[in-house]
């Protein structure tokens, strides 16, 4: 060091020297003027014995407290000081690591270097001991990246040297003489350094466009950062676990694809998947902030595998361009499934986001939902969101009620239902059975390809589907039990419910079940229906509900005495929820009357079907009030009554440009506009007086003839297209119809989370759930392909199928005179498709 000059040495300089040198240093190249030097005493354990801590600063000011600090010199660029501050070496050094990519880390440690490398030592026997008499101490680990790149060996001279790990290039290794930096050097330059700069053109790539099979053409350069990030996304959602990228065949095929890619670490992909995750956090935060427009709510709870409880909160709007948007706020652990306790989950929730505009909630039937909804309807109020005093804020979800009513049901045809469960339980048990029931499809040429597959008793959406299955295998469970004399035995030994022997399998309970398959499918196809989370749900909620009624209706006359008892007990638990009226949302009706296919015609005609004439004309009334309410509201905050007001100062025709040679301050030009203006004033003032011109927005939009209902109809395109003629209903038609009917967009969240805290996984910290299951709801959403967890069993059947028809041919060299088509090297392994083997007349042996 003491070659350096004054000049060289513009950055701070952290090291340890003994007391020896101190006055040297001091005096020969550290001037007052330009650095001041503080001294504090180190333990022994961190240096040497008698050796002292000195760091160079900027100014004048005194040094803090530095403890534990590496054994190193380390050149920091002068712009990096900050006046007044320190910058620690350790803050410096974590900087280091996180610089993943080969070329910036070669590029920052070479600009160091300039700075002074001959103090810094990467020999690792020079700290092995230290001065006579002291303890000897752990050999430390080289920093330098060039030892990445470099391999250490002894010549025969016995000189230290390093050898290039991707050419024959050697040089002296004695770091505490010579340094690192011709190593460095030499990276640069290497011809067959794969981590060398790219300095070429900018390559050119195809780019498949969709699913179409078509592609563009763009243009491409290796960017490690972008690379990172692009790992760190399909990490989240693929749900694959952080670890799969130190796995020896994704980093074989990585290096395979780019040579270039410095594969990072998992710690690095946590980190990663985190800073993408506060990314669009702060994006959609933003747009929160910017729209100031009301949200609808799911909620619901969840407990995972970690016998952690977990909520999960979901909001749901509609954009100024008219998009449905579901994006998962929260999925954090909760103290317990008290409604207090949930209500302030929620709320804290909202606090973080910024969120205090809600529009709904929609929850499951659980009591301590109820709580919780009251619970929060206060806090609106309280911050003085909450509209019509939080009367229409509780949705139920009727996904749930669907499930409650179909269960009563269920159970008057459990005998037969249950006689069908043992049976497929029973073939399902032993892969032996399994291969006798195939042999009796085959028999009886039953081509499905569809699998037993055993209920679920608690969702009777399973149970619909494990009879909608079994009814097609009837001639095989049939000719089965005529083989294998156990099925029967087994079902008649069956304890049902009520305490009653099932019985055996019998003709009669065939034709049960298909009628009751029959009747579940109407259920099944509306809950699939109403759950749906990419498309407006709550338009259609009170005309599901009735084509409910009507079926259970009709059931109840049916002659069948076992459809008959079950709609009776359906439609006792049906009127509980549905019955009355008066305890209904009147936001299940209202959202009716925003879709301009139906409004108050096919309201009114659905009431009278579902209540009776008199009691509908009743409901009307007073959903047309309640609505009438609530558009004040909106009329009030955009500054108007609703209606459509003339601005004197926009002329007669606002949209019309100005004629060509006008010119507005023209005396003669100003009169006739003026006069124009107050005419204009007078005839508005006339229409008001007459009543002519009276009418809100939402009488204007009630007054219009229905839309033709088509089956590609866009409500959302609709109110798009119409808001410029009515501003301030479509600010309310966007809240209504935003509306979820049912929590399953909360639920499918768990099933997102039951799959990333699966066992292999089951340490993850709620933090880091919450934040993978968030970002992977974000990131989907921008997808616009649909998104499939299972396998295609037709489409592997089909891959199946071809590779069997597939022949292995071992060639001799063959060499090609034909453009295109390869040479061939011996023991080359050839797939040869089955019906060229057969035309072509090759056998096995041919060669």
């Amino acid at each position: 060091m003491d070659s350096q000059s004054n000049d060289e040495l513009k950055a701070m300089t952290t090291c340890f020297l003994t007391p020896q040198t101190q006055s040297s240093l001091l005096t020969a190249h550290f001037p007052a003027s330009v650095f001041t030097l503080h001294a504090s005493q180190v333990t022994p354990r961190d240096c040497c014995a008698g050796a002292a801590h000195f760091s160079l600063h900027a100014t004048p000011q005194a040094a803090p407290s530095c403890s534990s600090l590496p054994l190193s010199l380390l050149c920091v660029p002068a712009t990096t000081l900050v006046t007044g501050k320190t910058l620690r070496i350790d803050e410096i050094l974590k900087k280091d690591t996180r610089m993943e990519d080969e070329v910036e880390m070669v590029n920052k440690v070479q600009a160091l270097v300039k700075c002074g490398e001959s103090g810094a030592s990467n020999d690792s026997t020079s700290n092995v001991e230290s001065d006579s008499g002291s303890k000897k101490r752990k050999i430390m680990k080289e920093r330098s990246v060039a030892w990445r790149h470099f391999s250490k060996f002894t010549d025969d001279d016995g000189v230290k040297k390093a050898k290039c790990k991707y050419c024959p290039e050697e040089y002296i290794a004695n770091t505490k003489n010579s340094g690192t930096s011709n190593l460095l050097s030499h990276l640069l330059k290497c011809p067959n350094n794969p981590h060398k700069p790219e300095t070429s053109q900018t390559k050119l790539a195809f780019q498949p466009k969709g699913q179409t099979g078509d592609v563009s053409l763009i243009p491409w350069k290796f960017d490690q950062e972008a690379c990172r990030r692009a790992l760190a996304r399909m990490i989240i959602i693929d749900e694959q676990p952080f670890i799969s990228v130190e796995k020896d065949g994704f980093r074989d095929f990585v290096r395979a694809l780019q040579p270039l890619f410095h594969i990072p670490s998992r710690t690095t992909m946590t980190r990663d998947c985190f800073e993408i995750y506060h990314d669009e956090k702060l994006a959609l935060k933003s747009i929160f902030k910017e729209s100031k427009q009301r949200i609808c709510i799911t909620t619901d709870t969840w407990t995972s595998i970690q016998r952690i409880n977990y909520m999960c909160v979901t909001a749901h709007y509609i954009d100024k361009n008219w998009n449905l948007h579901k994006k998962i706020l929260n999925f954090c652990p909760i103290t317990s499934h008290k409604g207090q306790d949930l209500a302030s989950g929620v709320a804290k929730c909202l606090l973080e986001w910024g969120v205090d505009k809600v529009f709904t909630v929609t929850v499951d039937n659980a009591s301590s939902n109820d709580v919780m909804v009251k619970e929060l309807s206060k806090q609106f109020t309280r911050w003085n969101t909450n509209l019509m005093e939080g009367k229409h804020v509780h949705v139920r979800c009727m996904a749930h009620i669907i499930n409650l009513v179909v269960q009563d049901g269920l159970r008057e045809g459990s005998v037969s239902v249950e006689r069908i469960r043992q049976a497929v339980r029973y073939i399902r048990q032993s892969p032996a059975r399994w291969k006798k029931f195939k042999e009796c499809c085959d028999l009886d040429r039953i081509t499905s390809k569809k699998s037993l597959c055993l209920d679920v008793p608690t969702r009777w959406n399973s149970t619909y589907l494990m009879l909608k299955v079994a009814t097609v295998y009837e001639e095989a469970f049939t000719k089965y039990c005529d083989i294998d004399y156990g099925l029967m035995s087994c079902i008649a030994n069956c304890i049902c419910e009520d305490g009653q022997p099932a019985g055996p399998l019998l003709s009669t309970d065939w034709d049960s079940v298909r009628r009751i398959v029959k009747f579940l499918e109407i259920f099944y196809e509306l809950t699939l229906k109403v759950s749906g989370t990419l498309y407006i749900t709550s338009n259609v909620h009170f005309l599901e509900i009735c084509v409910v009624g009507s079926s259970l209706k009709e059931l109840m006359q049916s002659e069948d005495a076992t459809l008959k008892e079950m709609a009776n007990n359906m439609k006792e638990k049906f009127d509980k929820y549905w019955g009355d009226p008066q305890k209904m949302n009147k936001m299940i009706f209202i959202s009716c009357v925003f879709d301009p296919r139906h409004k108050f015609q096919s309201l009114l005609f659905a009431l009278a079907a579902m209540f009776g004439e008199t009691i509908g004309v009743k409901i009307q009334i007073e959903v047309k009030t309640y609505m009438e309410s609530l558009f004040n509201v909106y009329a009030k905050k955009n500054g108007g009554s609703g209606s459509f007001p003339y601005s004197p100062s926009s002329g007669s025709c606002p949209s019309s440009p100005s004629p060509p040679g006008s010119c507005p301050s023209s005396p003669t030009s100003s009169t006739s506009s003026s006069s124009l203006s107050k005419f204009m004033l007078d005839l508005k003032k006339h229409k008001k007086g007459e009543g002519i011109d009276s009418k809100t927005e939402l009488d204007k939009y009630l007054g219009e003839d229905v839309e033709e209902d088509f089956e590609n109809f866009k409500i959302l395109g609709w109110w798009k297209l119409n808001s410029p003629r009515f501003p301030a209903l479509a600010e309310m038609a966007r809240d209504v119809l935003a509306i979820p009917i049912s929590s399953v967009a909360s639920e499918s969240a768990f099933s997102t989370g039951g799959r990333i805290l699966d066992p292999f996984r089951s340490s993850l910290t709620p933090r880091l759930v919450q934040a993978l299951v968030c970002v992977q709801d974000w990131l989907r959403n921008e997808s616009t392909t649909p998104v499939k967890i299972e396998e295609d069993l037709d489409n592997l059947e089909q891959l199946e199928a071809v590779l069997q028809n597939l022949k292995v041919y071992q060639v001799e060299d063959f060499s090609s005179s034909v453009p295109g088509v390869p040479e061939l090297k011996a023991s080359t392994l050839v797939f040869l498709p089955f019906w060229f083997v057969k035309e072509s007349g090759l056998n096995e042996n041919d060669q």
